[in-house]
């Protein structure tokens, strides 16, 4: 194992990572409460100044992903598409089986300069945990009850006020709605049995309406669709507490691009067009 390798099991070394993000977190919350007072009068530099502090704290995340634990994420797809990497506001669409397949997506935002200004549709439970719910705050990220009839005109607002964002803007999504498990899968499979949909082998049945909703209000806005698959070798599956205990994984990471215009504006046609993602996938 050798010295490094048992650094990285002890708690009093898990103890200092967690007291320094703990802390550094509660400054960053700080400065981003004191920048407030700069939406009134310049609100795209309260932006980019917050893109860089949630930067200061999501990128000690990704560090214990790929510095701490050493895991490898081997991204796959075309040079078309990589050349477009970083350079456009897009809506990427991943799969939600792992404990840490939210890291992997931040990791790749930081390969390509966007890990600041990165979105989620997040639960509104989230707003109230502390440092992480509080800094998404500060970024504008969309919070939602997962019930449409009350987050209908919260979710539609917030979304069409990412217009105008000045940073390149990563939309991360995950249709799913929640964490792959054998449980889960046969219960969304009965579903899709239900809707006469065709039964997917790797994933859950998709969630449209956040998709296309996303699609509606940042159509114009949104140059394409990523379409993220990430899987794990050797059907290994990773935990935060892996992670922090050191433990490599190697990930492997698919991306197609679609471009918007290819996108059906029509909303039950864009949500034909995500089952049919997901069937592929």
């Amino acid at each position: 194992m050798g010295f490094w390798g048992f650094l990285k099991t002890q708690f009093v070394v898990h103890l200092l990572i967690g007291f320094v993000f703990v802390v550094s977190g509660l400054v960053i919350n700080f400065l981003q409460l004191c920048t407030l007072p700069l939406w009134r009068y310049d609100k795209q530099l309260y932006r980019r100044i917050n893109c860089r502090l949630s930067y200061s704290l999501w990128s000690q995340l990704v560090m214990l992903l790929e510095w701490w634990s050493g895991t490898q994420c081997t991204l796959f797809s075309d040079q078309k598409a990589v050349d477009h990497f970083g350079k456009e506001h897009v809506i990427i669409i991943l799969n939600h089986n792992f404990e840490i397949d939210f890291l992997c997506g931040w990791t790749m935002c930081e390969r390509f300069g966007v890990l600041g200004s990165s979105k989620v549709l997040a639960k509104k439970e989230l707003l109230m945990v502390p440092l992480i719910g509080w800094t998404w705050y500060f970024l504008e990220i969309v919070f939602c009850k997962r019930k449409w009839e009350e987050d209908r005109d919260t979710v539609i607002q917030g979304l069409q006020s990412l217009r105008d964002y000045p940073e390149y803007m990563w939309f991360l999504l995950y249709c799913e709605g929640t964490r792959f498990t054998e449980t889960k899968h046969k219960i969304s499979m009965e579903v899709a049995d239900k809707k006469g949909l065709a039964r997917l082998k790797h994933h859950l049945l998709p969630r449209t309406k956040g998709f296309t909703t996303a699609l509606q209000c940042l159509r114009g806005t949104v140059s394409a669709v990523y379409d993220v698959t990430l899987n794990f070798r050797e059907n290994k599956n990773p935990s935060l507490l892996g992670i922090l205990y050191g433990k490599k994984y190697e990930a492997d990471m698919c991306v197609r691009r679609f471009p918007v215009e290819e996108i059906p504006e029509d909303e039950q046609e864009a949500a034909a067009w995500l089952h049919k993602l997901y069937q592929e996938k």
